[in-house]
């Protein structure tokens, strides 16, 4: 395994990791960097619960990785809080963390510094994207266009929602975490009864 690790995330299936790809392989070769593991995922960064970082993080917390590149910092999360303490931990456990797009190495007090304020910037980015979608659907349903989600479809994974709930967390905690709302983990835990 190389002490090297990429990482990149699109937010929904639907989206394709190519284009990340293709510009931290661009990057890897111009600073003569052959030896990479890479670790991926395809979900919200709104929460850190996501197979290819919970791999990263082990494989971190190992000592098995020295230097996690990145496409750009919004791409570990979308949550100030959770991605600044990603950052500081990383940091302090003497972990190199570049953004390839930011061209920024966030070693140090400076680099944690822009990283909290580029994790900001990308949590104020998703409350945008949120507000004009809300918008876009009072729009669409005061046409009459809008007939709401397709019956049958989850906004998340349902038996996370049970997993979680088995392991003894609570409502309020298994919301935050797969980004729903209480109501939605009530549903998701009384489906299949």
């Amino acid at each position: 395994m190389s002490d090297v690790a990429v990482y990149i995330r699109v937010s929904s299936i639907g989206q394709n990791l190519e284009s990340q790809k293709r510009e931290i392989e661009d990057w890897l070769k111009r600073n003569q960097i052959n030896d990479v593991s890479w670790y991926k995922d395809k979900s919200s960064g709104t929460n850190l619960d996501r197979p290819g970082f919970d791999k990263l993080q082990k494989d971190i917390f190992a000592g098995k990785i020295r230097t996690v590149v990145v496409w750009k910092l919004d791409r570990l999360s979308r949550s100030l809080a959770q991605g600044l303490q990603v950052l500081i931990d990383w940091c302090n456990k003497g972990i190199r963390v570049i953004s390839i797009t930011q061209q920024i190495d966030f070693n140090g007090v400076v680099g944690k510094m822009i990283g909290s304020i580029l994790l900001g910037i990308g949590e104020m980015e998703n409350e945008n994207r949120k507000e004009r979608q809300a918008i876009g659907i009072a729009n669409a349903k005061a046409k009459g266009i809008y007939l709401g989600r397709k019956s049958g479809t989850t906004k998340a994974k349902p038996n996370r929602a049970k997993e979680l709930f088995n392991k003894g967390l609570k409502m309020e905690e298994i919301a935050k975490s797969m980004g729903v709302s209480s109501r939605t983990v009530l549903r998701y835990l009384k489906m299949g009864d």
